[in-house]
């Protein structure tokens, strides 16, 4: 913890950019996500992508290596859905510690060949089921998930993260605050019960233009409700490119003592779902972030490559951190 908060007095640290952009690069085929260990599994596999952590980890750890050859400071282990929850969709609930574990590990493998401070953070994502809300609008009162699951299942999320060496436990791209508060509850539990403890960075996404997340919190209610927890950082990522998105992390960074992050996607998608604002537009909307002093971590979301990370990387050298309020 003392090391990184070290760094994030001294100067603004970069996270990656996104992962399933980079896989998507390689055009892998079903064989290629099963490998040998899944290759008799009874359901499709392809497009899993934190599968590949196991079944092509030469690719995995090659990814890490080019963002951080960009001038990452933190990458992202990728297991953005490796939950029991979300596992369940490709009958794989019972490898989930695997997933995790081995994607820290490996992570962790590439940082380790760096002589500059780099960091792992484990990536704790939203999973694909809501407590919040319905899916079934004939039954408003309908849950497809309840808070207890999400806190059993987080915590072996967790638990395979730590142990595979992640330096950090990242929640991100949370619409739903009450799913978020039942990672922070997994990761209190797991850290009580066996006396440990990393940093926990946490990022929400505002789904549209209304400044809400899908569960329907402005800013502010978001931030409250997230802030009994002693989080290292606290931003926004996903859903909107930079521009639409910076309304929103100024109110977080006027609003909060924490340090705060951003990682927004590359534009918004065109008609065909695709990303194509270039590193050179993005860089220069992230300007008004670093000009107002709004972020102490900045990296890249859906749609963001090495090329992305790398411009964001030479910019913000030119710039100074956000400074806490009254630290």
């Amino acid at each position: 913890m003392s090391s990184i908060i070290n760094e994030l007095k001294s100067r603004i640290l970069v996270l990656d950019g996104a992962m399933g952009t980079i896989i998507q690069t390689y055009n892998l085929e079903e064989d290629d996500f099963r490998g040998e260990k899944f290759k008799d599994h009874k359901s499709p596999l392809k497009g899993n992508n934190d599968l590949l952590s196991i079944t092509q980890p030469k690719i995995i750890k090659e990814i890490h290596r080019g963002y951080l050859n960009a001038g990452a400071d933190i990458i992202e282990t990728n297991t953005f859905s490796s939950t029991s929850i979300a596992m369940e969709d490709y009958g794989l609930e019972n490898s989930v510690y695997e997933l995790n574990y081995e994607s820290a590990k490996i992570a962790k493998e590439v940082v380790s060949e760096f002589k500059e401070n780099k960091y792992v953070a484990g990536s704790i994502g939203p999973t694909n089921k809501t407590a919040s809300m319905s899916p079934d609008v004939n039954d408003p009162g309908f849950r497809a998930i309840h808070f207890d699951e999400l806190v059993k299942s987080y915590k072996e999320q967790v638990k395979g993260l730590y142990e595979g060496g992640s330096d950090i436990l990242f929640i991100e791209t949370v619409f739903d605050t009450l799913n978020a508060k039942a990672a922070l509850m997994a990761v209190d539990n797991y850290f009580e019960e066996n006396n440990v403890s990393i940093p926990v960075m946490l990022s929400g996404t505002i789904t549209d233009k209304s400044g809400r997340t899908l569960s329907g919190q402005t800013v502010n209610a978001f931030l409250i409700s997230i802030s009994h927890f002693p989080l290292l950082s606290v931003g926004f990522n996903c859903a909107l490119g930079t521009k639409d998105l910076k309304p929103y992390m100024k109110r977080l960074s006027d609003n909060t003592n924490f340090y705060t992050s951003s990682h927004p996607n590359a534009g918004l998608p065109n008609a065909f779902g695709e990303y194509d604002q270039s590193p050179e537009n993005m860089v220069e909307q992230m300007r008004e972030f670093l000009d107002e002093n709004l972020v102490n971590i900045i990296g890249g979301c859906c749609g963001t490559t090495y090329d992305h990370i790398k411009l964001i990387a030479e910019e913000v050298k030119k710039y100074k951190p956000r400074v806490i309020p009254n630290e």
